[in-house]
């Protein structure tokens, strides 16, 4: 019984990443996600007792992941610059996945303040990533550099998800230059 019900708590959190990189947040219903798993209606409710408590497991199980992925591209990369690139061309890499695009969808939303502050703590643990390299690299504030530079990020990744006039890989490679080398010339 608990491994049916886990399979589909899981099958439900998948429908609602389709729903969110689909529709955005105003897709995501319960009848949207009854009609998507298969389920009855009455039956999402024994899930989740509101789309805050899904968009709240969404990211407790996507963001870690997510993570886990510039983590690694960081740790594989030589020097501080390297790991710096790593980590915006690691989460620009991300944008098309729809975990992202669930994320994103998240985030325009209209959140309860659990959910917002889960999001707010599993962006400081990608801004507390990156202060160790920006330090080597000789920034005295790194944690207010991170922070800045999650914003170049944030600005790449809307102007990807706009589909802007440029291609993505020149959007990422313009946000990896101004991360490693401001707007200087």
């Amino acid at each position: 019984m608990a491994e049916h019900r886990s399979m589909q708590r899981a099958a439900l959190l998948d429908a609602a990443r389709t729903l969110l990189s689909e529709g955005g947040t105003e897709a995501l219903t319960f009848p949207a996600l009854a009609e998507r798993t298969g389920l009855a209606r009455s039956s999402v409710y024994e899930y989740f007792r509101s789309r805050a408590a899904v968009v709240e497991e969404l990211c407790a199980v996507d963001f870690p992941l997510w993570t886990a992925e510039v983590e690694a591209a960081m740790a594989a990369a030589d020097g501080a610059q390297a790991k710096v690139e790593a980590y915006v061309r690691g989460q620009l890499a991300l944008v098309g996945d729809r975990r992202h695009r669930a994320v994103v969808a998240i985030s325009a939303s209209e959140l309860d303040a659990g959910a917002r502050e889960k999001i707010r703590a599993a962006h400081g643990a990608l801004v507390a990533m990156i202060g160790e390299a920006l330090a080597d690299l000789g920034h005295t504030q790194p944690r207010l550099t991170a922070m800045l530079l999650q914003g170049v990020v944030d600005a790449a990744v809307r102007r990807i998800e706009l589909g802007a006039a440029e291609e993505p890989e020149a959007i990422t490679d313009a946000a990896v230059a101004m991360a490693l080398h401001g707007v200087g010339s």
